[in-house]
């Protein structure tokens, strides 16, 4: 063989050499980037009523996503590193890869993406379908609306009729958000078994275990049968409608229908102390954030979401779940006043 052929040679294998990429999870490979868990999805996890927003998500500019710097991911003790991609009022188009734009943010499984890149993504956190067919928002605006007008009909008595058809409805929509969120690790380079994916559900914001004459006045303008439906019927159903999406898409489950049980807003009567959801909450700072685009909605922005407490208490939950490995668990206050994961 002639020098020449030799050190082409050569070159040739020295080339190749320098464009092998080692991907997260290969074989052999060492992967010293800082751990991280991420979140997804909608205001429930984003941090919606924990207060602490992250500047330019307080309606600067017309970002209404309310990141707290509290929320239930921040709160966890899983990674190095937390990323809060949820946003306050998505659904769930607004997590998958699909082209949408929301509160001026775009898709948050393509963000998903640049971060699962640049760090090792341990756990993977989504809660979303509230803001789909359920519009769990427009439900609480007509519950009120029915309290205010208490010579007319209930609030869950069109409820009964439409809840069962709307879950069915929101389903696939969840089941492709979840989807492309796996879609966006592989992109990333992850193997399916090398993170936990971890679908929740919600808790109840509300209980017919308040003060029957004055629960109005203290900040839950809602009927006492209307609230117990809420508690007891529509949210365990919609807890159920995504335990099946989890199941159908492979991912872990946690159920969060009876995290905040007895904590519920308005559940302490008078005090606010020991609750972990917000009441009825009108925050005028939102005018000074958001200026004119404030003025309905975004004032109550905050209403009937969990406070810092429960995202504490979330977080601890979602910590034990995960080092756990369990594929499925119901996050429930224990006797020493702690939510954890009960298989």
């Amino acid at each position: 063989m002639s020098w020449n052929r030799v050190a082409s040679a050569g070159g040739a294998l020295l080339l190749a050499a320098a464009t092998v990429v080692v991907l997260p999870g290969a074989a052999g490979a060492v992967d010293d980037r800082p751990t991280a868990v991420v979140s997804l999805g909608d205001s429930a996890i984003s941090g919606e009523g924990a207060g602490s927003y992250e500047p330019g998500t307080m309606g600067e500019n017309g970002n209404w996503c309310h990141r707290s710097t509290q929320a239930m991911v921040h709160r966890t003790r899983l990674a190095d590193r937390t990323f809060n991609l949820a946003c306050s009022g998505a659904d769930s188009a607004n997590v998958s890869l699909a082209d949408t734009v929301h509160y001026t943010e775009g898709s948050q499984a393509r963000r998903l993406i640049d971060i699962a890149r640049q760090n090792r993504v341990t756990a993977v956190v989504v809660q979303v379908g509230a803001n789909d067919d359920p519009r769990f928002a427009d439900t609480m605006v007509d519950c009120v609306a029915a309290w205010v007008n208490a010579l007319g009909p209930s609030c869950r008595s069109r409820l009964q009729a439409e809840w069962p058809a709307r879950l069915a409805a929101m389903a696939p929509k969840v089941e492709q958000a979840v989807r492309d969120v796996r879609s966006a690790m592989s992109q990333a380079g992850y193997a399916d078994s090398s993170y936990s994916f971890v679908l929740t559900s919600y808790a109840s914001p509300v209980t017919e275990k308040m003060d029957r004459l004055l629960h109005g006045p203290q900040g839950c303008p809602l009927r006492i049968d209307d609230a117990g439906y809420g508690r007891t019927v529509a949210v365990p159903q919609l807890s159920e409608a995504l335990r099946g999406v989890a199941t159908r898409t492979g991912v872990k489950f946690l159920d969060l229908s009876r995290a905040t049980e007895n904590r519920e807003a308005c559940s302490k009567g008078i005090t606010t102390s020991g609750e972990w959801q917000r009441r009825l909450t009108v925050d005028p700072y939102a005018l000074v954030t958001g200026g004119l685009d404030a003025i309905g909605l975004h004032l109550a922005q905050q209403s009937f979401h969990p406070n810092a407490a429960a995202h504490g208490q979330l977080g601890r939950c979602l910590t034990e779940f995960v080092t756990s490995g369990a594929g499925s668990a119901r996050c429930l206050e224990g006797s020493d006043g702690n939510l954890h994961a009960v298989a």
